[in-house]
C-alpha cells in the first residue's frame, strides 16, 4: 500500500527538493503537493512524474495564510484521501526582511561571527502586514494556518493501527527571547520569523502531549542556512557576492551552512525513515553539512 505524503510549500526551495528526495527514497509514494500557486504546482507535478513514473503525484491549492483557503483545501483532501502517513508543514514566509549591514559586518569580526551567520540573530528584522482574517501575516502563514490544517485533517491523521507523523520546518533562528506568550503573533516586535519558528517548536511539543496516544506524532527540523528565493531577498546581490567566500569558509567551522535545498532536506528525509514513537519530542533535528559537502543529521533540545 502506498504511503501518502502531504507537503505544503512544495513548488520551490526546500519543499521542492524534499519532493525529489522522497521519491528517490521511495519511488511508489503518493505525494500531494499543497501549494498556493497552482501553475507552479502542476509544473512540479509533471516534472516529478517524468522522472518517477511509478509514483503518484497530486496537487491541492492552499494558501496557509488564509483561513478560508485552508478550510476549502481540508474539505477537498478529506474527500480524496483516507489517511496521510506524513504531513510536512514546510510553507513559510519572511516578508520584507531588513538587514542591519552595520551589525552584520561588526558581527563578522566578533567571536559570535559563525553564530550570527548561522542564525541571523540580531541582524535581521522584518515588517509585515495583517491578513484578511485579521492575523499577523507571518504567524498566520508559518504557524496558525498549519495548525488549523492539522485539526481539520485530524480524522486522516489519527490511527491507532499505524502512526502518522507531522514534520515541521523550523529554524535555528527560533529564539526564545523573540517569543512572548502574551503576544504570540509578535505584533509588537520586529522579528516575527524567529518568533513564529519558536512557536512551532512549542506547538510541536503540545501536539505530542495531546495526540501521541491517538497515533499522531510531531517533530521539528531545521534545514540550516539554505540559499533560496527567501534568503536571496534578504540582501542586495552585491552583498551576497562579498560574503559568499566567507560563508563557504565558515562551512569548515560550523555545520549549519547547508547552502543548497538538497542538503537542507537531510533532516527532513532522515525523519521519514524513523519510527516516530522512538523520537524525542523535545528535540529539534538539524540538517548539517561538512566543509567538504557531506550531509548528516544532528540534534539539539528545543
Amino acid at each position: 500500500m502506498r504511503k501518502v505524503v502531504l507537503i505544503t510549500g512544495a513548488s520551490s526551495g526546500v519543499g521542492l527538493a524534499l519532493c525529489r528526495r522522497l521519491l528517490e527514497e521511495d519511488h511508489e509514494l503518493h505525494l500531494c503537493l499543497a501549494c498556493r500557486n497552482m501553475s507552479k504546482a502542476e509544473a512540479v507535478r509533471t516534472a516529478l512524474l517524468a522522472s518517477h513514473p511509478t509514483a503518484e503525484v497530486s496537487t491541492v491549492q492552499v494558501d496557509v495564510s488564509s483561513l478560508p483557503s485552508v478550510f476549502q483545501a481540508s474539505k477537498e483532501l478529506k474527500q480524496r484521501f483516507q489517511r496521510f502517513d506524513y504531513v510536512y508543514l514546510n510553507a513559510g514566509i519572511m516578508p520584507n526582511p531588513q538587514l542591519n549591514i552595520k551589525a552584520l559586518f561588526c558581527g563578522l569580526f566578533s567571536r559570535k561571527a559563525i553564530h550570527i551567520f548561522s542564525t541571523a540573530e540580531g541582524v535581521l528584522t522584518q515588517s509585515e502586514k495583517i491578513t484578511a482574517d485579521g492575523l499577523q501575516e507571518v504567524f498566520a502563514t508559518n504557524v496558525f494556518g498549519h495548525f488549523i490544517l492539522i485539526r481539520e485533517l485530524e480524522s486522516l491523521l489519527c490511527h491507532s493501527d499505524s502512526p502518522s507523523q507531522l514534520i515541521w520546518t523550523s529554524s535555528r533562528n527560533a529564539v526564545k527571547s523573540n517569543f512572548n506568550l502574551e503576544d504570540i503573533q509578535h505584533s509588537k516586535g520586529q522579528e516575527p520569523y524567529s518568533s513564529s519558528k519558536y512557536a512551532i517548536d512549542l506547538l510541536s511539543v503540545a501536539l505530542n502531549r495531546n495526540f501521541n496516544q491517538r497515533g499522531l506524532y510531531s517533530s521539528v527540523a531545521c534545514p540550516g542556512t539554505v540559499l533560496t528565493n527567501l534568503t536571496y531577498g534578504i540582501m542586495p546581490p552585491f552583498v551576497w557576492m562579498l560574503i559568499m567566500p566567507i560563508i563557504w569558509l565558515f562551512r569548515f567551522f560550523a555545520n549549519a551552512f547547508t547552502l543548497t535545498p538538497y542538503n537542507g532536506t537531510e533532516a527532513l528525509v532522515w525523519l521519514f525513515h524513523q519510527k516516530p514513537e522512538s523520537l524525542d519530542p523535545l528535540v529539534k533535528y538539524l540538517s548539517a553539512t561538512t566543509g567538504f559537502g557531506s550531509n548528516y543529521v544532528t540534534s539539539k533540545k528545543t
